[in-house]
């Protein structure tokens, strides 16, 4: 085999390696990442007996509840962060008079996308 040969065989191998790693962000977890994010920033209010719950119907104590949404209808639409209005509220790409958590300290872009990728990727109870 010519060095050429071998040259264009090894570039083949490594592209084709590459194109197999490029599977997106990793998994994200409900329970160790999305949940503890919801506790620090919707609970407060979105317990039962809370205002946002009050006004709502929004609870956040359990991924059952918070799938379940609002008194209005769902907030997460699994594998759509845009058409999840859960994502949309937190991650300000609402008025920024509705935007959540309401009158508190905004999600940093991290936190912001480790919810973008949980719904992105089926928002399932992991």
């Amino acid at each position: 085999m010519s060095s050429s040969t071998t040259l264009l065989l090894s570039s083949t191998l490594c592209a084709s390696l590459l194109v197999g790693c490029s599977a997106g962000p990793a998994p994200v977890s409900f329970k160790s990442e999305v949940k503890p994010l919801v506790d620090k920033y919707c609970t407060e209010c979105h317990l039962s007996g809370g205002a946002g719950a009050e006004a709502s119907g929004f609870i956040t104590a359990s991924y059952a509840s918070l799938m379940k949404g609002t008194k209005f209808g769902p907030v997460v639409v699994a594998g759509d962060p845009l058409s999840s209005s859960f994502y949309r509220l937190v991650a300000g790409k609402v008025d920024p008079s509705i935007r959540m958590p309401h009158g508190k300290e905004a999600l940093s872009e991290v936190e912001i996308a480790v919810i973008e990728n949980w719904i992105a990727q089926g928002a399932e109870n992991n």
